[in-house]
């Protein structure tokens, strides 16, 4: 090895990398690319997608399960966290539109009525 060489210890190169990272956080910041939302209650849950399933096209999907779960609220699909099933959001389309758990009847009323409670009366 030759005297000019230059060296860098394991030290410096991590200090570096640090520097870097938050360099790169502050300029996006005050650019105004990291986008803060103020309304708690519009945050997106998670970002999903419809897969088209047929016969002929076989279908992959992971082995691992997702850590949420869907529920139906108010006859619109909700997707929860396992973790923390109060923090759920109602899943939308592209257009905002709510997607529905079951098929309404078309003669039916629009909205899910309440459930009946028994009567005790008897």
């Amino acid at each position: 090895m030759s005297q000019n060489e230059a060296r860098y210890t394991v030290r410096s190169l991590i200090v570096t990398a640090v520097v870097a990272a938050i360099g790169t956080v502050l300029v996006l910041e005050m650019s105004g690319r990291i986008n803060h939302s103020e309304n708690k209650d519009h945050v997106p849950v998670g970002d999903f997608q419809a897969i088209h399933v047929t016969e002929e096209d076989p279908f992959r999907m992971s082995p691992k399960a997702s850590e949420l779960h869907a529920v139906c609220e108010n006859g619109y699909l909700a997707i929860a966290a396992d973790v923390d099933p109060s923090f759920r959001g109602i899943l939308v389309d592209y257009k905002n539109r709510g997607v529905r758990c079951s098929r309404p009847s078309p003669t039916g009323p629009a909205v899910l009525p309440a459930p009946e409670t028994p009567d005790t009366n008897e």
